[in-house]
C-alpha cells in the first residue's frame, strides 16, 4: 500500500509543480481540464484519490503528455563493464548482458596470430548462426569446402550447421560478433 501512497504522492507533486511552473491557478486549470475546482484542489492535496482517468484531462490542460506527471523512474546505469576472457587464441569481451536481444550475445573478439591453423578433423557444426564484422587484420574463416579471406570493413553471416572455422591470415584480427547461445557456449566456453 505505501507504494501506492508513494507513486499518487509523486503525482499529486508533479500535477501542483506543472500548474504553478505555467502560472494557473486551481480555477484556471480546473476550467481547462473541464473538473470542478474544489476536485482538483482535493486531488493535489491528497483528500481525494487520485483516478487514472483525470491524467489524460490534467496533462491536455497543462500542456503535456501523461508521462510528465508520472514519477520518473530511476535509471539503472546501462553501461556493460566487459571483463576479458582468453582462450584457444582468442579474447573476447562481451558487450551485451545475459539475456538481451533474445538470447544472443554481441562481443568484441580478437583473434592471436598463433590461431592460425584449422584443427585437425571434422570442423565443429551446432545450432545457430555467426556474425562477424573484421574491424582489424584479415580473418581466415572455412565454411564448409570454401576458404575465405574477410577483409576489414566486412561482414559475414552463416549458419552454423555448416562445418566451420575462424582464424588468422597473417595477424592479429579484432572484430565484432553476434553470437547465438549455442554458438557462444560451444566457442567460448568448451576447451
Amino acid at each position: 500500500m505505501a507504494k501506492d501512497e508513494n507513486f499518487d504522492a509523486s503525482v499529486r507533486s508533479r500535477l501542483r509543480e506543472l500548474r504553478l511552473d505555467k502560472g494557473l491557478t486551481l480555477e484556471e486549470l480546473a476550467a481547462r481540464a473541464n473538473i470542478d475546482t474544489s476536485t482538483l484542489s482535493r486531488l493535489e492535496s491528497g483528500k481525494r484519490r487520485l483516478a487514472l482517468d483525470h491524467l489524460p484531462s490534467l496533462a491536455d490542460a497543462l500542456g503535456v503528455r501523461v508521462d510528465d506527471l508520472l514519477p520518473r523512474r530511476r535509471v539503472i546505469d546501462p553501461r556493460i563493464k566487459p571483463v576479458a576472457r582468453e582462450f584457444d587464441g582468442l579474447t573476447v569481451w562481451p558487450l551485451s548482458g545475459k539475456g538481451a536481444a533474445g538470447g544472443l550475445e554481441a562481443m568484441k573478439m580478437r583473434i592471436h596470430p598463433s590461431r592460425n591453423q584449422p584443427p585437425e578433423g571434422e570442423l565443429p557444426v551446432h545450432e545457430g548462426h555467426h556474425w562477424f564484422y573484421v574491424l582489424d587484420g584479415t580473418m581466415r574463416l572455412i565454411l564448409g569446402d570454401e576458404d575465405f579471406e574477410v577483409k576489414p570493413g566486412e561482414a559475414v553471416e552463416f549458419s552454423t550447421w555448416t562445418p566451420h572455422w575462424f582464424g588468422t591470415v597473417d595477424g592479429p584480427v579484432d572484430l565484432l560478433a553476434i553470437l547465438g547461445p549455442e554458438g557462444e557456449r560451444i566457442h567460448f566456453h568448451e576447451t
